[in-house]
């Protein structure tokens, strides 16, 4: 309730939504004690099954990890329960069932089942405006026999679908879909090639052919289970980017009054439960741990990753942020072993193959804060990709640049450059290297140093493999989010990008199963939904004033957070993978071992392996250890999951 009045009271530079006035629930206050949960279930017959015992069978692996117990549903030809949510007596706020309707709601933090229910017979889908925070939300029309499927407007949870066999079933986890009868997993080869070229698997795809998974802000609706049967899906929210001016000195007001409310919230916990915090050292981490720190007035148990390599141990900015809000800090020095160890047990535990190597860190990060007997975790997730601090924003300001000069005087400077004699001198190449890079446009742009584009990809790729893939898809999904941008400014464009691309599809998936195969709960503060109405009020001037980036952000902050900290440039829980690879013989092995099983799977050619392997073993190790990085994690993936 606090969040939606704050939302709608704020001064005239606010766009109201007609909507608002017209919806008459009103959430509740947040509630304590509820823990990161799930859903899963299906809609459609299952003929010569148990659906009783499928459910209790698709509850037991996506609640793995997961305290609570799970709250199943039965009705007709519908099934679902919610984990994590059960009490000894099987009750729980995530589950409803009336003559109406039946919900399933993964996070009910802020909102119980029981009220959505209320909320969605008076106000139908726009009860999707009223849910705040992360969720995954399955509601069943019973008299119509309407199944909508939904998540928040981050992706901070995500929920795979799955159609046939004359059914629809749906799970935040995807490992709960192959219990399903007669769902045979098939492993997509674009899902593959898209892991390869982006490190991950973007949504709406995913690992298995047939599987989907929805967007963030996305909700879908399908009037039956049946295979033919048409499934509509919208956006039910979009960021509501501003692109006029506005008053730093309102905007810094606003904002630093915004932030106790966030960190408030994203901290409350049950009476008994232990909140520690992420804290590598950069501006957001830091930003989160002095907020609770000053709201709180007691110390704050912090976690810090550092390593023994040159480059990338950032410990020394995490203690400084620690001394400067007096925290309890805990520090872990993550070694080339405990790689070793993590390695195999990540990739089996992840949904589908996951190249961003930070999840080890992340992982045995949560772990120790587990292990000191912390429950939730505050995480500083989302700052860059709201307050513009992604490192490419301030590039890309420049490339821009070019498009900003008369056309005329582009034919000219192109042409001098490219004048015999002259295009041969150092400044001239670096002339042609820039509109070479400016003339490509956004989004593009981004990918101009992807491995899959500065090599052949016949030479890659084993030529049957890439006969059965669409190689422009990555492509035409980022141009797709970056045109969809509610926002003529660039810095906004890219943001929106980042927001689906970096933050739903990778960082939050990396952090939410790092800290689900720790056992512990994680949240995320700078993604309240306040916030982010807040921040797309931000001018796009103030987010990226020329090739200065989280201009606002750290102006706003200049007399909270250390001057380090404010100077430092970005880097987070960054893993040397690339180094210890060459140096650590079981990792080298384990390498090794990965890398030759890979050679015999069909996808990449064996002697673009041993090329990468080789460069690896020169003078690159950190460069060309980023893709064998990857190739290691999809080896180790594909060996985890050959069942």
């Amino acid at each position: 309730m606090a969040g939606r009045a704050a939302m709608a009271m704020r001064n005239g530079r606010r766009r109201r939504s007609r909507l608002a006035g017209r919806l008459a629930y009103t959430p509740p206050a947040f509630k304590q004690g509820v823990g990161m949960k799930g859903i899963c279930g299906w809609l459609g017959a299952l003929p010569g099954a148990a659906p009783q015992a499928v459910l209790a069978d698709m509850l037991a692996v996506d609640g793995a990890g997961v305290p609570g117990g799970s709250v199943p549903v039965h009705a007709a030809d519908f099934h679902g329960g919610v984990i994590g949510d059960g009490d000894d007596d099987g009750d729980g706020d995530g589950a409803h069932a009336d003559d109406d309707c039946i919900v399933l709601l993964s996070d009910s933090a802020r909102m119980r089942a029981a009220e959505v229910a209320d909320a969605w017979r008076r106000d139908g889908e726009r009860v999707l405006e009223l849910l705040h925070g992360p969720f995954a939300l399955a509601l069943f029309d019973r008299r119509r026999g309407r199944l909508m499927l939904a998540v928040d407007r981050v992706g901070a949870r995500g929920l795979y679908l799955v159609r046939g066999g004359g059914r629809i079933g749906f799970a935040t986890r995807l490992a709960a879909l192959t219990r399903l009868p007669g769902f045979t997993p098939a492993v997509s080869d674009q899902a593959l090639f898209e892991y390869l070229y982006l490190h991950m698997i973007p949504s709406p795809g995913s690992i298995y052919s047939g599987v989907t998974k929805l967007l963030p802000a996305q909700v879908l609706t399908c009037d039956a289970a049946g295979d033919a049967a048409p499934a509509q899906a919208r956006f039910y929210w979009r960021m509501p980017y501003r692109d006029g001016s506005a008053r730093f000195d309102a905007l810094k007001s606003e904002f630093r009054a915004l932030l106790p409310e966030v960190v408030g919230a994203a901290a409350a916990a049950p009476a008994g439960a232990r909140v520690g915090c992420f804290l590598s050292g950069g501006t957001d981490s830091s930003t989160v741990v002095g907020t609770w720190r000053q709201r709180s007035g007691e110390p704050v148990p912090t976690y810090s990753i550092g390593f023994d390599a040159e480059g990338f141990d950032e410990m020394a900015y995490a203690r400084i942020a620690a001394a400067r809000f007096a925290t309890t800090p805990r520090e872990y020095y993550v070694t080339a072993a405990d790689v070793v160890e993590a390695v195999p047990k990540v990739a089996a535990f992840c949904d589908e193959p996951f190249g961003n190597a930070s999840i080890v860190p992340a992982y045995l990060c949560a772990r120790f804060a587990r292990n000191d007997g912390i429950d939730v975790m505050l995480a500083g997730d989302g700052g860059d990709e709201i307050f513009g601090g992604n490192e490419r924003y301030a590039n890309q300001w420049l490339f821009e640049q070019w498009g900003q000069v008369p056309a005329p005087l582009r034919g000219l400077i192109r042409g001098a450059v490219g004048l015999p004699g002259l295009g041969a001198l150092p400044p001239a190449k670096k002339a042609q290297s820039y509109i070479a890079q400016a003339e490509v446009p956004l989004p593009d742009r981004f990918e101009t140093y992807n491995f899959m584009h500065r090599t052949a990809l016949e030479d890659i790729f084993e030529p049957a493999f890439l006969a059965r893939v669409d190689t422009g898809a990555p492509l035409e999904n980022l141009r797709e989010v970056y045109r969809r941008t509610q926002s003529s400014a660039a810095v906004n464009r890219m943001m929106h990008l980042d927001l689906k691309i970096t933050l739903a599809d990778n960082d939050l998936r990396k952090v939410n199963q790092a800290c689900q195969l720790a056992g512990i709960d994680v949240r995320y503060p700078l993604l309240d939904d306040r916030l982010l109405d807040f921040a797309a009020s931000v001018p796009p001037g103030m987010q990226l004033k020329r090739t200065h980036l989280r201009w606002f952000f750290k102006r706003a902050l200049a007399d909270f957070l250390p001057a380090e900290i404010i100077a430092k440039r970005k880097h987070g829980f960054g893993l040397p993978v690339g180094l210890w690879m060459r140096e650590y013989a079981p990792l080298a092995e384990l390498t090794r071992a990965s890398v030759e099983r890979l050679k015999q799977r069909g996808i990449v050619r064996p002697g673009y392996i041993d090329w990468i392997s080789q460069q690896h073993q020169g003078g690159h190790a950190s460069y060309y250890g980023v893709f064998l990085w990857i190739l290691v994690m999809l080896d180790q993936w594909l060996e985890s999951h050959r069942g």
